[in-house]
Formats: C-alpha cells, sequence, structure tokens
C-alpha cells in the first residue's frame, strides 16, 4: 500500500446517526477544514440506524486503508457496546482512534411549574415522593437518558421514565407540561429558556457553559464530582497504517484549532478537544467503563 502519497482520492467520513444532530455537525465542521489540508475531499455520508451501531460495525470491517472513516461518539463507543447484546465490535480493539473532536454537556430543564429552581430542590422534591416525578429521554440508551439515570445513582432519587423518538417531541412535551424534568442538549434549550417556556437549573459539564454563563453546574450545585457529557472524535478501521492516522491526526487537531472552527462550535456549546491517538484511545476507554456501569444500572436494552 502506498503510504506515501496518501490521500490520493476522496476519503469517506461515515456519520453513524441522520443528517442534522450533533455528530453531523461535528463531522461537517471538522471535514471541510481537513479536506483543505490534506488535499482531497472528505464526503460525509450519513448511515443511521441502532442507535449508530450499525454504521460503525461497518466501517470495523472496512479496509484498513485510511479512506473509509466514522464518527465516534459517547453512543457508539461508550455506551452501545453494552447496551446491544451483540453490536458486533469491540470499542478498544476494532479501531484506530485518529483524535478527538469536541465535549458538550447537557443543560437541566424543567417545566416552569414546577417548584423548584435549584438542583437542591429539584432533589429534594424528588425525595418527597419517590416515582412521582416523570424525566424525558431522547430515547432509551441516549446519552440524555443515561446522563438522568447518572443523576438519579448519585442523588439516591427515583424518577419516572418517558422515553421519546428524538428531542423535538421530548421538548414539546415538557413545555406541555407532560413531564417535568429533560436533560437537554445545549443548542435547542437556548432559546426555550430565554422565552421563559422552560427553566434551567444546572449544566451537566464540569466547568459552566459560556451558552448559559449564569448556571451553575450540577457538581457546584449540589452534587460533586457530577459529570455527564458527550465526547466525538474519529476513528479508523484498526489497522490502519500509523502514517496514515498521524497525517489524519495532524489535520483533525489542525482543524479543530482553526480560531472560526473554535467559534462555530462555542455558539453550539461545544468545547473543542485537541488530542493524540493514544490520548482518545484513553479517553474512549474511561468513557465505556464509566457508561457500560450506568447502562447495567439501568437496566436498558438496545431494540
Amino acid at each position: 500500500m502506498a503510504q506515501s502519497d496518501y490521500p490520493n482520492r476522496p476519503i469517506t467520513l461515515v456519520v453513524p446517526y441522520a443528517a442534522g444532530g450533533g455528530n453531523d455537525l461535528f463531522a461537517r465542521i471538522a471535514s471541510e477544514k481537513m479536506s483543505r489540508t490534506l488535499g482531497q475531499q472528505i464526503v460525509i455520508e450519513n448511515r443511521p440506524g441502532a442507535g449508530g451501531s450499525t454504521a460503525t460495525r461497518a466501517v470495523a470491517k472496512a479496509a484498513p486503508d485510511g479512506y473509509t472513516l466514522v464518527i465516534g461518539g459517547t453512543g457508539t463507543l461508550a455506551v452501545n457496546p453494552t447496551l446491544y447484546q451483540n453490536v458486533g465490535y469491540d470499542p478498544r480493539k476494532d479501531f484506530a482512534p485518529v483524535g478527538l473532536i469536541g465535549t458538550s454537556a447537557l443543560v437541566v430543564l424543567v417545566n416552569p411549574n414546577l417548584p423548584a429552581r435549584s438542583i437542591p430542590e429539584l432533589i429534594a422534591l424528588a425525595k418527597k415522593d419517590p416515582g412521582k416525578l416523570n424525566y424525558a429521554s431522547a430515547g432509551v440508551g441516549s446519552g440524555i437518558h443515561l446522563g438522568t439515570v447518572l443523576f438519579e445513582t448519585m442523588a439516591g432519587v427515583k424518577l419516572t421514565h418517558v422515553p421519546y423518538r428524538g428531542s423535538a417531541p421530548a421538548l414539546t412535551d415538557l413545555i406541555g407540561g407532560h413531564v417535568s424534568v429533560y436533560f437537554s442538549s445545549l443548542p435547542p434549550a437556548v432559546g426555550l429558556v430565554g422565552e421563559g417556556k422552560v427553566r434551567a437549573l444546572a449544566v451537566t459539564g464540569l466547568k459552566r457553559s459560556e451558552i448559559f454563563p449564569n448556571l451553575p453546574t450540577v457538581a457546584e450545585a449540589g452534587l460533586p464530582g457530577f459529570e455527564a457529557v458527550l465526547h466525538y472524535g474519529i476513528v479508523a478501521p484498526a489497522g490502519t497504517p500509523r502514517p496514515i492516522i498521524d497525517k489524519l491526526s495532524a489535520a483533525l487537531r489542525e482543524a479543530i484549532n482553526a480560531s472560526d472552527t473554535k467559534e462555530r462550535m462555542a455558539k453550539d456549546g461545544t468545547e473543542p478537544l485537541l488530542s493524540t491517538p493514544e490520548e482518545y484511545a484513553t479517553d474512549i476507554d474511561r468513557e465505556e467503563i464509566k457508561w457500560s456501569a450506568v447502562v447495567r444500572q439501568s437496566g436498558a436494552k438496545g431494540e
């Protein structure tokens, strides 16, 4: 294989979800700049199915030549191997990490009629009547679902789970008062909080968000050590030659480090993460250990 002239044709970057979500956005931001650096077009291919597992499994089995890559995320690499009975890939053995792109936190939203204006008040309300408070998620096993399960565990409370098929219907029912709590991704929450349609209590990262600078983190608001964030990166099939991985990794770091990339990501409440392939491998390992335990605790099973 001629590695010295890599790449000499277009590269496919598979997004294992439908267009329009966070994974898709990260793929487009990164690939645009990487294409220029590498001198070849990076073609985005959306292949949704089984919570991202179908496409991720296909890329694990693709030729390890650097021409087929996939967006790796908390869902596909840290959650799905435990959520699905036979996911068909090993997040540690079947991929060659290229590098991280970014991380995004969630924001804890409640219906404005709920008598809770802080995390301690929400916890107290949930403790008073175990199981009475319900929460929405964007689906069983989603980052939103498992972030709330982690919250329940660490706060010692019991909430009732109401899964939806995506964020839009979940937010609609939160506004309508059919559900009380929703751990939302940041972009759709901004307008709703501003209009007073929902109340924001805290963000789920370890640092405050630039989008909601006045909101505390869940950790500082009364649940020390709590962190529920989504990580995104790029991985290649295992066995991809190291010189190719190094070339891709350098192009990815350059793309993320660009000031306009950082601005675009900040608008969506995303923090850029620069990493080496080794650092991303360590991150995948750590995230899988953390979230597989939460999946087991939740009893969730992938459909």
